[in-house]
């Protein structure tokens, strides 16, 4: 029964994945020129702005290429320097970079999951980057793809600090299955690698933000299932040391003490304990787990918590108490290789003083966000979880791929 009944949510999952890669696909072939019947005269090209203005790397050779001016898709060397040290790029307001990555952090150290999506949120509308990134399509397609690689990036930064952060107060908590986290994260290390240094400075910002939505949308659907009776079939036990913790904390007592305890440990399955409660999983089965979901993340810019999640509540089976630990290991070793590859491969160009401001914030959500999880009930973090997944998921499908989001944002 429980083989039957995983076989068909996986069926239902990649059904919709195929129905909004068909939609996807579609859109963007809707977005391409008509075939002509005589060749047009070319038009004379515009003047490039001819120097890297002093940007490193791939993004001064992209800038030096642009045309130059002052509309929509063009570069006025003149104009006031923005994000990434672009002339006439967003300015971003410090005080609202600061106010967001700590809700980034808060988000990723409680749930484990969705700092890298709200930090694209925070970067592609929250400070107008997207919009644009968006205008250079046309004008200057190399420029559009490698800002797009450096929003990639910079969500994965936010993340990385998140993680190590979460990483250290879930381990002294004994709230993280470390053996699991790390068969996980030797696999994102592969993938996340694979993924970069093949799509770097390929992706068209539009391309991107779709996939970014559908991605999120997919999962989004996977936990509204989990909450049906249905699907929670198979989570008794994650339930019983679930309770088992909450009335722990009720109570006052050492979380610590019954924290997880490895109590096996084999290539092909091994054992930790929660609470009471005894879990199983295959190491070689999350090193490949780890090796997708990696491949996934790191192609739309993010730490991939919102894939470890759903993957470490519905194959493994665990609390989301100890989810969020275990995928904060996972996802710091597939952040540290995604930076590298940008940077170092695709030649992504960075905002350093906007990456330190935010890191600052990063840092005070993170330290908020293990200390009041544990007050909030298993079931409405999942719900936290879901409402995000929807919601994003939907705008950035809906603008990526047909140019107008269908949801405000």
């Amino acid at each position: 029964m429980k083989r039957k009944g995983f076989l068909a949510k996986g069926i239902a999952v990649f059904a919709l994945a195929a129905a909004f890669f068909v939609l996807g696909a579609g859109a963007l072939w809707a977005q391409q020129p008509a075939a002509q019947g005589q060749p047009a005269a070319e038009a004379p090209k515009p003047k490039t702005v001819g120097s890297d203005l002093g940007l490193p790397a791939k993004l001064g050779q992209e800038i030096a290429k642009a045309p130059e001016g002052k509309g929509k898709g063009q570069i006025d060397p003149t104009a006031p320097r923005g994000a990434f040290g672009v002339p006439g790029a967003p300015q971003v307001n410090w005080i609202l970079a600061l106010v967001w990555a700590t809700w980034v952090g808060w988000i990723f150290s409680t749930v484990g999951a969705f700092g890298g999506i709200m930090a694209g949120v925070g970067h592609m509308t929250v400070y107008g980057l997207g919009d644009w990134v968006r205008t250079f399509r046309e004008t200057a397609p190399g420029l559009n793809k490698t800002l797009t690689d450096s929003i990639r990036t910079s969500n994965q930064f936010l993340v990385g600090l998140s993680a190590i952060l979460s990483v250290i107060n879930y381990f002294k908590s004994r709230r993280m299955s470390w053996p699991l986290g790390l068969a996980l994260g030797i696999g994102s290390i592969v993938g996340a690698y694979l993924s970069a240094s093949i799509s770097g400075g390929r992706v068209s910002f539009s391309q991107y933000q779709g996939w970014f939505g559908v991605f999120v949308l997919v999962v989004g659907f996977v936990l509204i299932y989990e909450l049906t009776p249905k699907g929670q079939e198979s989570k008794k036990a994650a339930k019983a040391a679930a309770q088992a913790f909450e009335k722990t904390v009720r109570e006052k007592k050492d979380i610590a003490a019954a924290g997880v305890t490895l109590k096996s440990f084999g290539l092909t399955k091994s054992t930790m304990a929660f609470f009471g409660t005894d879990f199983t999983f295959n190491p070689i089965a999350a090193f490949f787990g780890g090796v997708v979901i990696a491949a996934i993340s790191a192609f739309i810019g993010v730490g991939g918590g919102f894939l470890y999640v759903p993957y470490l509540t519905s194959i493994v089976g665990l609390p989301m108490f100890v989810v969020a630990g275990t995928s904060a290991l996972a996802v710091l070793l597939s952040m540290i290789t995604g930076i590298t590859t940008y940077i170092q491969v695709a030649g992504a160009g960075m905002d350093w003083t906007l990456v330190g401001i935010q890191l600052i914030g990063i840092f005070i959500g993170s330290m908020i966000g293990p200390r009041t999880a544990k007050y909030i009930p298993d079931k409405w973090l999942k719900l936290i979880f879901i409402v995000l997944a929807l919601y994003v998921g939907i705008g950035y499908l809906s603008k990526g791929f047909f140019g107008r989001a269908w949801v405000p944002m």
